[in-house]
């Protein structure tokens, strides 16, 4: 089956969690058919356009890897050829003069109904619906023209966006119909709730692209967990590579019912892909993401602290609440060292033994030393860690110790020992 489909964002801000997932399911059928896939800058309302939302929906998407086919369109371009459609249809009698606007004449009697590929028939009684505007007196065209005129003759073959656009559907193919073209095939996808069951909103966290690649995840989960809302290709399947959601995704599986987004099921999913990738590429990704964000951290050291949180990061924004020892100087409160100013004193003198300084030798020298001190190893590691790291959640205690070297170690026991005394 060729198909032909159609993502259309309106520049009005940045790019919303929502509507990517929409954009996904139309990239996700259109790679499954071998088909075409167009990006359309629905820009007919240019008073609430943002100007730098175009490049940054094209980036969203960029960066998310769901690509689209062609050059970008933008609906004003064709704004001529509206018009000439409009005084056509005036012409014909479909459509009048209003106040300097066009309308197009709404039947006024039946229904006007279609068969949509996920939520089965739905049809509108006609006489309700009001003759729409086709031109604003301005000589703009309306969403309710641009849009289905585009969509001719852009030859679209699958119209799949939200639901919330179901009432304009009647609307619009009332208006194909009058311009002696064919309908395309309309699905409209659930919309996408927040845990409280209203319409996913800022009110719930990260909303835009851009927030969730500040926060650490990685594109192909965001991917995979944005398929699985309001789709599913067998009820039981969650992690699937780009490849396989192609290979599986159909308007079939579409579930009409809102989905819900669950912060906590895409933290765990992240961190499965985040587990899975080799350590090379955890650590490129890792060196990418602290470069985005400002973080002047040594890309070598980054490198070689990896491996030590890979298995514990859910995203990647975790990282510098669990390495930032590594590069920044800190002060533990002296508090929290829980008064065993003896066992930071005795582990400084150890480790200043130890040669050659690896997690190795570091470890088998301070387990000697806890079994010299009666100590049990929470009760002696946990004062040393906070000692040296400033927290009490660090990786590795003995790689660690090693990452940072035995100068920056012994200084820091020195000085939480001093800041006790």
């Amino acid at each position: 089956m060729s198909v032909r489909v159609r993502m259309a964002p309106s520049p009005t801000g940045f790019l919303h969690i929502g509507g990517v997932r929409t954009f996904l399911f139309n990239w996700l059928f259109a790679r499954r058919h071998g088909g075409e896939c167009l990006l359309r800058i629905e820009n007919t309302d240019t008073s609430r356009e943002v100007a730098e939302a175009t490049e940054q929906i094209q980036e969203s998407l960029r960066w998310l890897g769901i690509g689209w086919d062609g050059p970008v369109a933008f609906q004003l371009d064709r704004i001529d050829e509206c018009k000439r459609v409009a005084e056509r249809l005036v012409a014909e009698g479909t459509a009048y003069e209003d106040e300097g606007a066009i309308r197009f004449r709404m039947p006024d009697e039946g229904t006007t109904g279609w068969e949509d590929a996920v939520r089965g028939r739905i049809a509108f009684p006609n006489e309700p619906l009001e003759d729409v505007v086709l031109v604003r007196s301005d000589g703009r065209p309306t969403y309710n023209f641009a849009s289905p005129m585009e969509d001719v003759w852009d030859g679209i073959t699958h119209v799949i966006r939200a639901d919330d656009h179901v009432s304009n559907t009647p609307k619009q193919i009332n208006i194909i119909r009058a311009v002696g073209a064919k309908v395309p095939v309309y699905a409209h996808v659930p919309l996408v709730n927040g845990p409280d069951g209203k319409r996913l909103s800022k009110r719930h966290g990260a909303t835009s692209v851009d927030e969730f690649r500040k926060a650490g995840y990685l594109p192909d989960a965001l991917v995979n967990f944005l398929a699985l809302l309001g789709w599913a290709p067998d009820g039981e399947t969650t992690i699937m590579s780009r490849q396989e959601l192609v290979e599986r995704f159909s308007l079939e599986r579409v579930q009409p019912s809102p989905a819900t987004f669950d912060y906590a099921k895409l933290d765990w999913m992240n961190g499965a892909y985040l587990r899975a990738l080799p350590e090379d590429e955890f650590a490129h990704a890792l060196v990418l993401w602290l470069g985005e964000q400002g973080y002047e951290w040594d890309a070598v050291l980054v490198r070689r602290a990896a491996p030590l949180v890979q298995e514990k990061l859910t995203r990647l924004d975790e990282f510098p609440a669990y390495a930032r020892f590594l590069f920044e100087d800190v002060r533990p409160d002296p508090a929290s060292l829980d008064g065993r100013r003896d066992v930071v004193l005795a582990a400084r003198d150890t480790l200043a033994e130890v040669e050659p300084f690896t997690a190795e030798r570091i470890e088998a020298a301070l387990r000697s030393l806890l079994e010299r001190l009666g100590l049990k190893p929470r009760e002696g590691f946990q004062p040393i860690r906070i000692a040296v790291t400033g927290s009490t959640v660090s990786p590795g205690l003995f790689e660690s110790l090693e990452l940072l070297g035995r100068e920056q170690v012994l200084e820091r026991l020195s000085a939480a020992a001093a800041a006790t005394a």
